[in-house]
């Protein structure tokens, strides 16, 4: 129960992060793009898995929705990324 709260905690902050991402007008277009790819791949109905099978649709939805993320955060500038992971306060790795 402990590292599922410490993994809950952590989603939670990377998605303000995207949120920041997006909001942010220094942020770069391509980061943006995958920022908005990472949300469309969540909630839309075609997916590698089909949702209909519970723990892995669900599974396959996070996991590339958590890698889109990071590949969004590597197309920012090392202390823009800083700024905004001070801003909603996220611990860097």
């Amino acid at each position: 129960m402990w590292k599922l709260g410490r993994a809950l905690s952590r989603f939670r902050k990377e998605l303000l992060l995207a949120w920041a991402v997006l909001r942010d007008p220094r942020s770069p277009k391509a980061a943006k793009l995958v920022t908005v790819l990472a949300a469309f791949y969540i909630v839309s109905p075609i997916d590698f898995v089909p949702d209909s099978i519970p723990i892995l649709g669900w599974l396959d939805d996070g996991l590339i929705g958590f890698l889109l993320l990071q590949l969004a955060f590597r197309f920012l500038p090392a202390e823009l990324l800083a700024s905004l992971r001070e801003r909603v306060g996220t611990k860097v790795g």
